[in-house]
């Protein structure tokens, strides 16, 4: 049901976007990561060996530095991103500021480019300029809200608080069961928690689910069945 203005509730016309999408992709990656590195690190280890302190000095290992690591990687990569942008503002503003008669014709020509007539874009172009020159230019040129740059922090708690949650699935699933049923409870936790991963992170951002869980699972798939036999064989063979 739209609402007075219009606008679908469940369509993102709200502002904070980049905000949302910010964690999200940190959270689902993080997830993922954490899910797949440590179910794949913990079953090549149950490939080579029944015990259980090997399997959680292992597990343990890997969900810590991968949670630091993840954390880390999604801080210098969204600063890399938030730095890129203000250098972007920054020079617009340099720009309206000595040359604004330019930049309105550019942004007139932006929005001929739209399919606006010419006399029609010229009207948008004025009338924006005059509310918010900054604004306007940063939508349609660089499609940068300067109210809505990225936060890294955000991203490098989300992805490892995200990543820690899905390392102690299969940490746990390798841990608590019987030796001869610990690979496939792990192999099945795994898949289910991809498969949830898969559902949630599309539905949060619109998407349809099924290509995404199928991605999903059979990477997973592919990461728990070579790390297993990798571990099988160096334990068969007392490299171990």
């Amino acid at each position: 049901m739209a609402d007075q203005q219009g606008m679908h509730a469940d369509e993102p016309h709200a502002g904070g976007i980049n905000q949302r999408l910010n964690w999200l992709r940190a959270g689902v990656l993080g997830a993922n990561d954490g899910i797949v590195s440590v179910a794949s690190l913990v079953v090549g280890v149950a490939g080579a060996t029944t015990d259980n302190a090997a399997l959680l000095v292992a597990g343990t290992a890997g969900l810590i530095g991968g949670a630091i690591s993840m954390a880390l990687g999604e801080y210098v990569s969204v600063s890399s991103q938030r730095d890129s942008e203000r250098a972007l503002i920054a020079k617009e503003k340099h720009e309206l500021r000595t040359m604004p008669d330019e930049e309105l014709d550019e942004l007139t020509e932006l929005y001929r480019q739209r399919g606006l007539s010419a006399e029609t874009a010229r009207q948008v172009a004025v009338e924006l300029t005059e509310h918010d020159a900054l604004a306007a230019h940063l939508e349609v040129e660089l499609g940068i809200d300067q109210d809505d740059l990225v936060n890294p922090w955000h991203a490098a708690f989300s992805s490892a608080i995200a990543f820690t949650i899905g390392a102690l699935l299969p940490l746990l699933a390798i841990l608590l069961p019987p030796p001869a049923l610990r690979v496939p409870i792990t192999f099945v936790v795994v898949m289910i928690a991809l498969a949830a991963t898969g559902f949630i992170s599309a539905k949060l951002g619109s998407a349809p689910p099924g290509r995404a869980m199928v991605r999903l699972l059979i990477g997973g798939a592919l990461a728990l069945i070579a790390t297993w036999l990798i571990g099988t064989l160096l334990g068969t063979t007392g490299i171990a």
